[in-house]
């Protein structure tokens, strides 16, 4: 996409210019990941809900360029993080260095101090990296030395994992899978988007030797704030909030819907599961230009917000029942209020 994206500017934020923004975002960056529209919407639904995003995928499906995409479209100080098993939590939080002319310690940031950091197959730090991280994302500070310092807002952790290779990979803990908004599963481009994405290598490739094309204006921070603002205070009826208490209710204790159900979960959803449903939902919404969320909009998101949250039992391992298949059948389960 080498036009300019019509994107609003911060004098124009007028209650549906943040929409046709956002709207210009989306169709830039589906003209830049072909056949992965989900991946882009999970992309904008974690920028509107202020939570961090997870991307699972196999090598070579546009993890990383989706979220560097992203990146480019916005006013946000970015950094990309590549996990390896040697890095050391100095790596991302900084650290105390001592000058010897004031005779005294200066805190150096680390890349964590930045609004959006890529962490690129995250699963391969260990877990000291990952204790380090799981503050950051949780509480949006870092400690260093006794010190606590505050990160910058807005503050979002986009990272991705392979789920082929597991050589030298460390399984995120629950509590900071807990602290990912959203855990999405992306998967190969059908044909028709199979060659589409060679008819974007061809042309990408000769772009290389002509001059650079100017880049679509990016969202400012203001804009941003302003569309979160929209989306928190988008319509939810109480039959839509009872909806998303009672799946998270019933991912805990499903005996009153299906006993079977009952004995595949271990443990249930946080309550981080019920606030992330609302905030994606309305996300959801607002995306699709409507002032109001419907079931629908729960149910949409209900799986790349619950799949990491539940844990199952010994018995639905051994029987090769998944985390989907479990929310799915919550959602056939549970009915609408």
């Amino acid at each position: 996409m080498n036009a300019r994206s019509p994107l609003a500017s911060d004098d124009d934020l007028a209650p549906n210019a943040a929409q046709a923004a956002f709207a210009a975002l989306r169709t830039h960056l589906q003209a830049k990941i072909i056949g992965q529209a989900h991946l882009v919407e999970s992309l904008l639904i974690a920028l509107l809900a202020d939570g961090h995003l997870l991307v699972e995928g196999a090598p070579g499906l546009a993890k990383t360029t989706a979220i560097k995409e992203l990146a480019t479209a916005l006013q946000f100080d970015f950094r990309r993080l590549q996990f390896t098993p040697d890095l050391l939590p100095g790596d991302l939080t900084g650290t105390e260095v001592y000058l010897p002319s004031s005779g005294q310690f200066h805190f150096q940031p680390g890349p964590l101090f930045h609004h959006l950091v890529l962490a690129d197959e995250i699963n391969r730090a260990p877990a000291k990296v990952q204790s380090a991280l799981l503050e950051a994302m949780g509480e949006h500070q870092i400690t260093v030395g006794g010190t606590t310092y505050t990160l910058p807002k807005p503050f979002m952790v986009m990272a991705t994992q392979n789920p082929i290779e597991h050589e030298g990979t460390y399984p995120l803990p629950e509590a900071q899978l807990d602290r990912f908004l959203l855990y999405v599963r992306i998967g190969h481009p059908d044909a028709a988007a199979e060659r589409a994405i060679l008819k974007l290598a061809r042309r990408q490739a000769v772009q290389a030797f002509e001059p650079a094309a100017p880049a679509p204006q990016q969202l400012s921070l203001a804009q941003i704030f302003e569309a979160r603002q929209q989306v928190l205070a988008l319509h939810m009826g109480e039959a839509v909030e009872e909806y998303i208490v009672q799946l998270v209710l019933a991912s805990r204790d499903p005996s009153n819907y299906n006993r079977a159900l009952a004995r595949r979960i271990n443990f249930g959803a946080s309550p981080r599961a019920t606030i992330a449903l609302d905030r994606c939902a309305r996300a959801r919404a607002w995306l699709d230009g409507r002032d109001y969320v419907a079931p629908e909009d729960v149910q949409a998101v209900a799986h790349d917000v619950l799949r990491h949250r539940i844990l199952l039992s010994f018995e639905a391992e051994a029987e090769g029942v998944t985390a989907d298949a479990v929310v799915t059948e919550l959602l056939q389960l549970v009915p609408v209020a």
